[in-house]
C-alpha cells in the first residue's frame, strides 16, 4: 500500500544527476521522494525493508504534536519492528531493546531514537552499498526512465 506523498512524487520526472547523486550519499537518497521509494523497492526486492519502514515510522513519530497520537504510533512501531513476536522485527542490541521495553509505559517522541539510529547506521554500511552496487541502481542509471516504468508494475 502506497501512501499520497509516493503517489505524487511519481509524476516528476527524475534526471540522471539525481539518481547520480543517491549514489554518493545515503543522506542524498533518503532526501529525495524518488530517492526513497526506489531504495524501499530495492530492499523489498531483497526482503529486507523493514528497516527502512522503521525509520521512516520513528521519523513520523518524531513529528507527531499530539501525546494520544504519539503513544498510539509508539504501541503501532513497536508491535510492528521491536516486538520479538513481531515478524517484521528489526535487528537492535539490548541495550535499544531495553531502553524501549522499559520507556513503552510512558512514550514520547523520542522513545526509538537509539534504536532508529542503530538501524539508520545498518542500512548506511550495509544496504545501501549493496543498492549502489546492484544492477537495479545500474539499470536507473543507464535509463532513468525506467524509473518511471518501475514506479508503474506491481509490486511482488
Amino acid at each position: 500500500m502506497e501512501c499520497p506523498e509516493e503517489e505524487q512524487s511519481k509524476g516528476g520526472k527524475v534526471s540522471k544527476e539525481e539518481i547520480q547523486t543517491w549514489g554518493k550519499s545515503f543522506e542524498s537518497l533518503l532526501e529525495t521522494p524518488h530517492g526513497l521509494q526506489h531504495f524501499h523497492e530495492f530492499l523489498r526486492s531483497q526482503f529486507s525493508d523493514e528497516n527502512l519502514l522503521f525509520w521512516e515510522a520513528c521519523e513520523e513519530l518524531k513529528a507527531e504534536q499530539d501525546q494520544e497520537a504519539i503513544a498510539r504510533k509508539a504501541k503501532t512501531i513497536y508491535d510492528d519492528y521491536v516486538s520479538v513476536f513481531s515478524p517484521r522485527e528489526v535487528s537492535l542490541d539490548s541495550h535499544a531493546r531495553d531502553a524501549i521495553n522499559h520507556s513503552m509505559a510512558n512514550p514520547n517522541k523520542q522513545i526509538f531514537l537509539d534504536a532508529q539510529q542503530q538501524i539508520y547506521t545498518l542500512m548506511r554500511r550495509d544496504c545501501f552499498p549493496r543498492f549502489i552496487t546492484s544492477n537495479f541502481y545500474k539499470e536507473l542509471l543507464e535509463d532513468p526512465q525506467s524509473l518511471e516504468e518501475s514506479s508503474e508494475k506491481p509490486s511482488t
